[in-house]
């Protein structure tokens, strides 16, 4: 296959992140979007014919009009977490192909088996976005971190960020339609977690609120309901542990993700920087991302910076890692390599979400 043609489902601002990456690759072209809200659509529509393909993409009234579309070869779902069950039935029962689901896969612990029923034999690759994998710093992190700990027994994740920013008619500030802070924001972060330990989790136990942010608003009379900050601890087999530590007030932070692994030969971190839009230009340029060794023997710590090419820093806000997942979808797509990020993978994310919100919630340890 010469070209991928994709159709996105969901035009809102990472529905447009997906779209400038997509136009960065040689082979990916987005042919058909779709969205309830049509000027939406039809913006996202004129972005994805700056790609350098001959016209913007068709805008669909429907899903079903999207799937009925001829030049359709993958669809990406960037909608609201809480339809993305509903809309993989749809795709899986109308028109089976290719998916890239934006994470997290479901909400809805029930969800769980009707995918598993669902995808049963499907004859296409399935891909679950999990974009922190491949930022740059986190990725090198991951590929090094064995040899520069001597085996990782304790694994910190902190992320001090911003609120969540404003979506169309603010579904995110629901857990009904998110899953619940410790699902929609923390599943990358317990995605990471398996990857980096290469470990399963066992038991989980959490703390978190809702402090600050958006106790003002009101929707329809309702006060939304969505954390703003917590603590989760989780234990994985082979007597290792890891840490979740999330402040969502804690905007202007020099960097919004730092990771360290700490095993008996050293420490490796690496330290992330937000969004570049966000950075106040006061201060001069954006902070680098960084990964730090600390060998435990004294001979002080290797400082390198991993700069991220400033054509992907402005295809999104995720350090040119939304780049990097599509380019290997994409070469799946075309029959070369295999799926990285399966439904299983994302699956396990959201169970440990959701069992980090009940342990929340309840003040009880859970065990998986």
């Amino acid at each position: 296959m010469d070209m991928v043609n994709y159709g996105l489902i969901g035009c809102g601002m990472m529905g447009r992140e997906h779209i400038q990456n997509i136009n960065l690759l040689p082979q990916g072209r987005v042919s058909v979007v779709y969205d309830p809200v049509r000027d939406l659509a039809e913006s996202a529509a004129v972005l994805a014919g700056e790609g350098g393909v001959s016209a913007p993409a068709m805008v669909a009234d429907t899903l079903e009009d999207l799937l009925a579309f001829k030049d359709l070869d993958a669809v990406v779902i960037v909608s609201p977490n809480n339809i993305h069950v509903q809309q993989l039935r749809q795709i899986v029962q109308t028109r089976p192909l290719p998916i890239l689901c934006e994470k997290p896969l479901y909400t809805a612990p029930a969800d769980k088996a009707e995918l598993d029923t669902l995808f049963k034999g499907y004859a296409h690759p399935v891909w679950v976005a999990m974009e922190y994998r491949y930022m740059p710093p986190v990725a090198a992190l991951i590929e090094q971190a064995e040899q520069a700990t001597g085996g990782i027994s304790m694994l910190t994740i902190r992320e001090h960020r911003f609120p969540f920013l404003p979506k169309i008619g603010d579904w995110n500030r629901f857990n009904e339609n998110t899953g619940g802070t410790l699902v929609e924001k923390c599943c990358h972060f317990f995605d990471l977690m398996r990857v980096i330990l290469k470990a399963e989790p066992q038991r989980i136990m959490a703390s978190a609120g809702q402090n600050f942010n958006h106790v003002e608003e009101r929707y329809d009379g309702r006060v939304p309901d969505i954390w703003d900050n917590g603590y989760v601890i989780v234990e994985f087999d082979g007597n290792r542990r890891a840490m979740l530590e999330l402040c969502m007030f804690a905007e202007g932070s020099q960097y919004q993700e730092e990771i360290s692994a700490v095993g008996p030969k050293g420490k490796i971190e690496c330290l992330v920087p937000g969004p570049g839009r966000f950075w106040p230009a006061k201060l001069g340029p954006a902070p680098v991302p960084k990964l730090i060794l600390s060998p435990r023997a004294p001979k002080g710590p290797i400082e390198m910076d991993i700069p991220v090419d400033p054509t992907l820093l402005d295809a999104g806000d995720h350090n040119g890692s939304t780049f990097y997942q599509h380019q290997r979808f994409n070469a799946v797509v075309r029959g070369q390599g295999g799926v990285e990020v399966t439904l299983s993978d994302g699956a396990k994310a959201v169970q440990m979400g959701l069992a980090a919100q009940q342990s929340a919630a309840t003040g009880q340890v859970v065990t998986l």
